[in-house]
């Protein structure tokens, strides 16, 4: 797996961000063959845990795609009306040095981050625990999202999902 996802969860579990990869990686740390050069994320969004998730990606390069302060992402009311206003499903970060290596947060959690964080995986990265959405709520986002890729992701979640009932 590429260096920067190491480097992000490592930094995120050491800030003690609660987050749940969602979106594509997940899909490949259930085990399905895909390519994704991003890293699609639910947080706790509490003021508290969004400054959090702010500094440890500001701490390894990260920067919002938008002049954003953190204070404004982490207000309830801003990210509302941002959705409201501007049609916003995620806020991006990107990192200068390496533009394709992006952490999408969904601005607005499609489904409860607490009861979706208690069904979670953890997948094993050396010693880094990333903890995963689980493969009924992927299978929600997906379905939610319904682009051409999603449903593709669909298929193989399912799959997987039949095989580990038959073990």
């Amino acid at each position: 797996m590429a260096g920067f996802f190491r480097n992000i969860f490592r930094t995120l579990n050491e800030e003690r961000v609660k987050y749940l990869v969602v979106g594509g990686l997940a899909v490949v740390l259930h085990g399905a063959p895909r390519f994704t050069a991003d890293v699609d994320m639910m947080v706790d969004l509490t003021e508290k845990n969004v400054l959090k998730l702010w500094k440890a990606l500001i701490k390894i390069g990260y920067r919002p795609r938008i002049p954003v302060e953190a204070k404004d992402f982490a207000d309830p009311a801003k990210r509302r009306s941002w959705i409201e206003e501007k049609n916003m499903k995620v806020f991006q970060f990107v990192n200068p040095d390496r533009p394709i290596e992006g952490v999408d947060i969904f601005v607005e959690n499609p489904i409860d981050f607490a009861e979706a964080y208690s069904r979670r995986k953890e997948v094993q990265l050396g010693d880094i625990a990333i903890p995963i959405a689980s493969l009924d709520d992927l299978i929600y986002l997906k379905k939610e999202a319904a682009r051409a890729k999603d449903l593709a992701d669909i298929g193989a979640l399912e799959d997987i999902k039949e095989q580990n009932d038959n073990e």
